[in-house]
């Protein structure tokens, strides 16, 4: 975890330290606010990179009380994305990437506090739309889906004073998908967003019962 955290400050530190020494402004690009005025002999379609950190509020809603956390979690969301521009001159960008995500849910087993945290790798395949206003400020729509895998997560029952993994047989299932949306803004390389994701899937384990996630995140960071 210190080490997870030093890598965080250190991506932190060095996002306006790129923002001002990439690429400067002036290139023609529908991420940099000219996209309505492209040059005549522009044909190829453009390409971005991204960096992002921020945070999670999942919840998970289940048909068992014993997995339902109705209550927000807080938990880190950090990743890499790249956006690939549909057709020339067309402010549409299909995004894809890989984030680390921690989601979960807090609740009560028997009136003691009963938490869960479902830590996720999770790729994000969205289409956005980029709207250029006159000002230079891009805003980003996306609407889309996820797919995510889980890499760890502790399950802690307070009244037993009892702890085990998150992704054992009396947990959850690995594997998470559903839809993605939400809306970014973007200012020369900096870039903020919010959305939600929308659990599709059933994680779990047992026939009778399902269990979605579900998370509102914020993060920021810089395209180049």
């Amino acid at each position: 975890m210190k080490k997870m955290l030093i890598a965080i400050m250190s991506l932190m530190l060095t996002l306006p330290i790129m923002a001002q020494y990439g690429r400067p402004r002036t290139m023609t690009g529908s991420r940099y606010g000219y996209y309505h005025q492209p040059p005549r002999h522009h044909s190829h379609t453009d390409t971005y990179f991204g960096l992002r950190i921020g945070g999670s509020f999942a919840t998970v809603s289940s048909d068992d009380p014993y997995l339902d956390g109705g209550s927000l979690r807080a938990g880190l969301n950090v990743g890499a994305v790249v956006g690939l521009q549909i057709a020339p001159q067309t402010p549409v960008y299909f995004e894809t990437g890989l984030s680390y995500v921690e989601k979960g849910g807090e609740g009560n087993n028997n009136g003691a506090k009963f938490t869960y945290g479902l830590n996720y790798l999770e790729m994000p395949l969205v289409l956005k739309y980029n709207a250029v206003t006159s000002s230079g400020l891009c805003i980003q729509p996306y609407l889309g889906g996820y797919l995510a895998v889980g890499v760890g997560g502790k399950i802690k029952d307070f009244g037993n004073r009892h702890a085990y993994s998150s992704f054992d047989d009396v947990g959850f299932k690995r594997f998470d998908g559903g839809i993605k949306v939400g809306c970014g803004i973007q200012y020369d390389y900096l870039y903020a967003e919010v959305g939600y994701d929308f659990g599709l899937s059933n994680i779990s384990h047992d026939y009778f019962d399902t269990s979605r996630t579900g998370a509102l995140y914020a993060t920021i960071g810089i395209n180049f």
